[in-house]
């Protein structure tokens, strides 16, 4: 599914960085990176979108949905079959006669709108500010050699000479920290969930 980043280049001049017209296509580029880093983290799209998605069903009459949060469904199929006997509440389905067909797996089709009408202005702040490190290493060198991974010296002594480089584990400016990571995951619920557009 082809969704919008999570910020745009008005964003990023909102917060100060001026974008030269000829480098409109590579940060809108960084935007979408960034943003699908950030979604990966999170393990839901944020923006709101509607998307098919499919999940195995459950015995119990409660079926819980990715993307939260999801706000409206549609469609919903049970091995194939429409069903319409089901109601959305708190992002969950619930029916009475429970999400399997017979005695074995089933598989669910919903097609549902969920995520947030307005992506969180600490959500595009990041994107903007990892869009920015991704910028200011590319401007560096005209050769493009800035986008190299950059390593941070942390100490360095001169007798002797040595030096010593930091290793957060990150290799680009699009790669988040364990701590986004976690903050996201706790935020949107986490776990990548494979969703598809109609």
């Amino acid at each position: 599914m082809t969704l919008a980043p999570l910020a745009a280049v008005a964003d990023l001049e909102a917060r100060g960085l001026a974008v030269e017209p000829a480098e409109e296509t590579i940060v809108d580029t960084y935007l979408d990176v960034a943003s699908t880093a950030v979604r990966e983290a999170a393990g839901t799209p944020i923006s709101q979108a509607t998307s098919t998605v499919t999940v195995e069903g459950e015995p119990g009459q409660w079926l819980t949905l990715p993307g939260q949060p999801v706000t409206a469904v549609t469609a919903v199929l049970l091995d194939g079959v429409p069903v319409t006997d089901w109601r959305l509440v708190s992002g969950r389905l619930w029916r009475a006669g429970g999400w399997t067909s017979g005695c074995g797996p089933s598989l669910v089709d919903v097609t549902q709108t969920h995520g947030l009408a307005v992506v969180p202005a600490d959500i595009v702040d990041l994107v903007c500010r990892m869009t920015a490190g991704a910028l200011k290493a590319q401007r560096a060198e005209a050769d493009g050699s800035g986008l190299a991974a950059d390593k941070v010296i942390t100490s360095e002594r001169l007798g002797d000479y040595a030096v010593t480089y930091a290793s957060d584990g990150r290799i680009t400016e699009m790669d988040l920290p364990q701590y986004w990571r976690e903050r996201l995951e706790a935020r949107f619920g986490g776990g990548a969930n494979a969703l598809r557009s109609r």
